[in-house]
Formats: structure tokens, sequence, C-alpha cells
């Protein structure tokens, strides 16, 4: 079950937020960790198992580990609760990547291949696997204590707004708002997060579906066919796209999470409006780029290093594994290459390059390698992603058209451009913030109140015109 599909929004959240809204208090926490367990469940039935299991010893080698005083001890039980995680998420997102490039070596050598394993990947793993890891680590470096009651660190992993695509929560962010939002609550607030909500389906089917279809049209083409012009709007589209999608999804767990008197830290930051990759990786999906900062980055060292090569080293080496952490393929580790490398390059003379040419060069340099950065990310191989950006650069092929109607497809291009830009220009940044004010006047209210209404209207609506609703970060 998705945010932007029918059950869930005619049928899943308008019941489940009738029900909360009535229960009383003290029994919330119950009604919303047996939603989410049934949210998880009608997508991935088999697999909700993994992670009942999984809470269920974490929670307990976490809680030994915290009784203990020897340092020897409390190491062990990390290790083991650090092993578990990272070994759960090697066998079903991992293990037949190995094999596969396994059997490439052993073919060259003239043996037989290893048989695949039958494993289908879990919804959301990746993401429940770092708010696992957050936890244990958490409570080993003392910054905050273990939960006490089982359920409520079972509904820390398994919140269902945050469960499937993030944001990615530390443990420490939500641990005291699990029994206490209910101080702070207000329906005020819970109307705010209505707005968000609206706001990030919007983006989600009004912008990236429609985007996203004419981005699937290209990237199917005949790779020794496909001309410049259609390899570039439809890598364009996919830019696009992936924000839209990413970041929509973002607001509406953000949404629903306000609903119910959480506060999630916010995940994106109008990041094509950036001007260099560091900047970039500030502004978009920033719970990873905090996770890898403060369970990565920092542990090897940091920026407090001995030499610029160790330095230069764990950044790379930090863009690496989060390009493996998005999928298992060679693509993704690119991806992640092609951003670690651009990292590095601006702790040095690339950097000074793009604070020379000024900001609106800068921009649009950026703004093209993050475009060719996400081709590696969109292809389901390294050498399909390079053919189809030599096709951007085949400017003697016959023009094509993805479709009849080339005119749409424009027009939407352009609508996605100017809102993933519009926040450049400061009246247009002061109509965001007022957007996202948690104060609004009592007309600002009753208009975006009825603007949303119209806006989830229209967005259901387009839902159930079409069979076309994909959802990209649903896969890791």
């Amino acid at each position: 079950m998705v945010f932007s599909s029918v059950i869930f929004l005619l049928y899943f959240l308008p019941l489940f937020l009738l029900a909360y809204y009535i229960c009383p208090n003290r029994f919330k926490n119950y009604l919303l960790l047996a939603s989410s367990i049934l949210f998880y469940s009608w997508g991935a039935p088999k697999f909700i198992f993994v992670i009942l299991g999984t809470t269920i010893i974490d929670f307990s080698l976490v809680w030994l580990m915290s009784l203990q005083s020897d340092e020897r001890y409390r190491k062990l039980f990390l290790i083991l609760s650090v092993s578990l995680n990272l070994g759960l998420l090697f066998y079903f997102k991992y293990c037949n990547f190995f094999i596969d490039n396994l059997n490439d070596i052993l073919s060259a050598g003239g043996i037989g291949p290893i048989q695949m394993l039958d494993v289908v990947l879990p919804i959301g793993i990746s993401f429940y696997t770092f708010e696992s890891l957050t936890y244990v680590i958490d409570v080993y470096r003392k910054e905050h204590a273990p939960l006490k009651n089982f359920l409520d660190y079972q509904l820390y992993i398994i919140l269902f707004p945050k469960l499937i695509a993030g944001p990615i929560i530390r443990y420490k962010d939500i641990a005291d708002q699990i029994n206490g939002r209910f101080d702070t609550f207000t329906y005020a607030a819970a109307l705010k997060g209505f707005h968000r909500f609206v706001i990030g389906l919007a983006k989600k089917v009004i912008l990236a579906n429609t985007l996203g279809a004419y981005a699937d049209k290209a990237f199917a083409l005949d790779l020794n066919a496909i001309n410049s012009h259609v390899a570039w709007i439809g890598s364009f589209c996919y830019t696009l796209q992936i924000y839209f999608d990413f970041s929509g999804y973002s607001d509406m767990a953000i949404g629903i999470g306000q609903m119910l008197g959480f506060r999630f830290p916010e995940n994106f930051n109008n990041p094509y409006t950036s001007k260099s990759i560091t900047e970039f990786w500030r502004r978009w999906h920033m719970t990873l780029g905090a996770w890898m900062r403060n369970y990565l980055y920092i542990p090897l060292g940091g920026n407090r290093v001995s030499s610029k090569k160790r330095l230069y080293f764990n950044l790379w080496l930090v863009f690496v594994l989060s390009g493996f952490w998005h999928g298992a393929s060679w693509a993704f580790i690119i991806w992640g290459v092609f951003h670690g490398t651009f990292l590095v390059l601006e702790r040095g003379w690339y950097g000074k390059f793009l604070e020379r040419i000024g900001k609106w060069p800068a921009l649009l340099i950026t703004f093209l390698v993050i475009n060719f950065g996400w081709i590696f990310f969109r292809e389901k191989s390294a050498l399909h992603a390079c053919r189809y950006i030599q096709a951007m650069f085949c400017f003697d092929r016959p023009a094509a058209e993805l479709t009849n109607n080339m005119k749409e497809a424009y027009v939407l291009l352009l609508a996605g451009l100017f809102f993933s830009f519009f926040t450049l220009f400061k009246p247009f940044q002061r109509i965001q913030n007022r957007i996202y004010s948690d104060t609004l006047t009592q007309p600002e209210s009753i208009v975006y109140t009825c603007s949303s209404l119209a806006i989830l209207t229209l967005s259901v609506a387009m839902i159930t015109a079409s069979n076309f609703n994909p959802f990209i970060y649903f896969r890791f």
C-alpha cells in the first residue's frame, strides 16, 4: 500500500484518522502500532514477521547492553545487533548481486555457475534497517536511554508514515515524542499536516506521475535510434520525476506525522537550486545525508584527519556506500562514485571554478551534472546508462517524438522546472515560507483548506483515471 493509492486515500487513511481522533490518548499508540502492522502487511504479508522478529531481538540485545557496565560486553551486544541488521539487509538485497558477479568470475575460469537464490526484497528494508541501527548506536553512545516498553520501540521502527521510504529518523529525535506528543497536539497543527500531505500528493500525482510517463517512453526507445532531442527531454523528465516523486512522498509522510502529533525532520530543501554538488547533498534526502555523516563519515574521522588524501577518501567512500545502499547493481555504485568524485573535486580547483563563474552558471552546470548522474540511477546497467548519455549527443539522427502531443510534454517540463527553481526568487521564497508556516491566519487557513480539498479531489481523479502510479523509492 502506498500513499498515492485509492485504497489508502479513500479507505485506510480516513478510517484510521477517525478511529485515532476518537480513541483515548492512552490507547492511541496501540491503535497506531496495529494500523502500521496492517499497512505493511497489506503490501508485504510474508515479510511482516521479519520486521516483528528483528524488533524483538534488537530490543532484547539493546536492553541487555544497557545493563552492562563492562565495555567489552556492551560492544559485544552492539556488534550482535549491528550484525543482525546488516546481515538481513545483505541477504535480502545484496546476496544475489555478489553471486551474479562471482558467477562472472567463475565463468571466465570455465567453472559452472552458483545457483541464484530465490529472494524477494522486503519493502522498505533499507529504511527500517538504518533506523534499527540508529537505536542501538544511540543507546550505545549514551545519547539517549533505551525505551522501557517494547511496544514503544516497535512503534518507532514500524510507524507507517515513515516506514516505506522515510524520512530516516534518528531514535533520539523521536523517542520523546512517542509518548510525549499528546501534550503538544493541536487540531490546528493537524490541519497544517493535512495541507502538507496534499502538497506532497500533488507533487507525486500531478507532476511526478505525468513526467514519469514521458521519461519511461524515452528510456524505453531503441538506443541505436533515439535522437539527442528526445534523449535530453527524457533525462530532464526523469530528473524532475524523481525529485517530485520522492519529495512528494516525504511531504506526505511529514504531513501524516503532523496529523498524529509527530514532528518529523525535513527531507528536501529545493535541491535543484544548488550551486554545487556539495550544496545539493545538503538539500537532497537530508535525513540520509545526516545518517551517513553521523554513523559513517564522522566515525571514519570526518574532517579531523591527518591528510587531505584521507579526507577525500572518506568523502568518496561514503558516497560509494550511499550508491550501493540505493541498490544492488554497478549502476548505483557508479552513481555513488560519480557524486563522490565531484564532492572531492569541489574541495579543490573545481569548487574554486564554481565560485568564480557566479551563481547562475554554477547553478546550471550543477543541474546538468545532477541530470547526468540520474541516468545511472535510472538505467538497469551502467552500459545502458553510458549508451543513453552517448545518444544525448547524437545530433545527426533524425528528430523523433515521444508522443503525438509533444506540447503537453513541454508544458509539464516547464511546470516541473518552475516548481524546482522558483525559490531562487525572493517573492516565491516568501510564498513557500508562508505555505509551510506553522502559524496561519483564519482567512489563510480557510483558503489553504479549500485549495487542499480541491487538489485532493483532482489527485484522486487522476489516480483513478490512470494505471500509471509508480513510486521510485518503493523498491529501496
